[in-house]
C-alpha cells in the first residue's frame, strides 16, 4: 500500500508540473499568435520578442527533462517495484523536477544573453509566428556564429541527454516486461507506459522536426509548421493523452462513441 501511495504521489507531482509547463508555454505563445491571425498590425517590440523567447526556452527545456524524469519513474515502478519507495522517494521526485526548472532557467538565460550580445539594425520582418531562436539570429546584423554554436551545443545536450535517459530506461522496461510470466502483468505494464511513450513521441518528434529541417528554400515553411506543432499542438495534446488513462474518461468516451449525439 505504501509503495502504491508513493507511486500515486510522485505521478501527481510530475503530471501537475507537466501540465503547468504546458499551460505556461501556451500562454507565452498563443495570445500573440491569435492576435497576428486577426489583426492587421502584426508588430512586436524587441523587448517583447526577447521575453517571449526566454519563456519559450525555459518551459521547453523544463518539459524535456520532466519527460525524462517520468521515464525514470516508470523504470523504477516496472523494474524495481519492491524498492520503489527507496529508489524513487518523494524527495527525489521533487529534486528531479526542481533540477529541470533550474537547468531550464540557466539555458534560457544563457541563450537570451547570447541574443542580447548581437546587434539588430532597425525594424525587421520575422519570418515566423513566434520569436524562435533561429529566426531572431537570422535578422541580426552582426556575426551570429558564436550564438549559433552555443544554441547548437545546448540543444544537442538537452536532446541527447534526455533521449539517452528515455531510451535506456525503456530498454530495461521492455526487457523486464517480456520476461513477465503473466499476460495480464505485461498488459498492465505496457498500458502504464503507453501514455508516456505517446507524449515523448509527440514532443521529441516536434523538436527534432523543428531543429533538424534541411537547409533549403522550403526550410522556413517547415520551421513555421514545426513551431506551431511544438508551441500549440503538443501542449494541447498532453492533457488529452494522460486523461485517456482515467477510467471515467474512457467510459465517457466509449458511451459517446457508441451513442453519438444527434442534432
Amino acid at each position: 500500500m505504501e509503495a502504491e501511495h508513493c507511486k500515486t504521489c510522485n505521478w501527481i507531482i510530475i503530471l501537475s508540473h507537466l501540465s503547468f509547463v504546458d499551460f505556461c508555454y501556451s500562454t507565452a505563445v498563443t495570445p500573440k499568435l491569435l492576435e497576428n491571425l486577426v489583426a492587421e498590425d502584426r508588430t512586436i517590440c524587441f523587448t517583447g520578442c526577447i521575453l517571449q523567447f526566454s519563456f519559450i526556452c525555459v518551459f521547453a527545456v523544463v518539459e524535456t527533462f520532466i519527460l525524462a524524469a517520468m521515464a525514470y519513474d516508470r523504470f523504477v515502478a516496472v523494474c524495481n517495484p519492491l524498492l520503489y519507495t527507496v529508489v524513487m522517494s518523494q524527495k527525489l521526485c521533487v529534486s528531479l523536477v526542481a533540477a529541470s526548472y533550474t537547468w531550464g532557467i540557466v539555458s534560457s538565460l544563457t541563450l537570451t544573453y547570447s541574443l542580447l550580445a548581437l546587434s539588430f539594425c532597425g525594424p525587421n520582418i520575422i519570418n515566423n509566428f513566434i520569436c524562435e531562436y533561429s529566426v531572431l539570429v537570422s535578422v541580426s546584423c552582426s556575426d551570429p556564429h558564436v550564438s549559433q554554436v552555443l544554441c547548437l551545443v545546448i540543444t544537442f545536450f538537452d536532446e541527447v541527454s534526455s533521449l539517452l535517459i528515455i531510451l535506456s530506461t525503456y530498454t530495461f522496461i521492455f526487457l523486464t516486461v517480456i520476461r513477465m510470466p503473466s499476460a495480464g502483468g505485461r498488459q498492465k505494464a505496457f498500458s502504464t507506459c503507453a501514455s508516456h511513450l505517446t507524449a515523448i513521441t509527440v514532443f521529441h518528434g516536434a523538436v527534432l522536426f523543428l531543429y533538424c529541417v534541411p537547409d533549403s528554400q522550403n526550410s522556413w515553411l517547415l520551421v513555421k509548421v514545426g513551431s506551431v506543432l511544438y508551441a500549440v499542438v503538443v501542449p494541447m495534446l498532453n492533457p488529452l493523452i494522460y486523461s485517456l488513462r482515467n477510467k471515467d474518461v474512457k467510459e465517457s468516451m466509449r458511451k459517446l462513441l457508441s451513442h453519438p449525439i444527434k442534432f
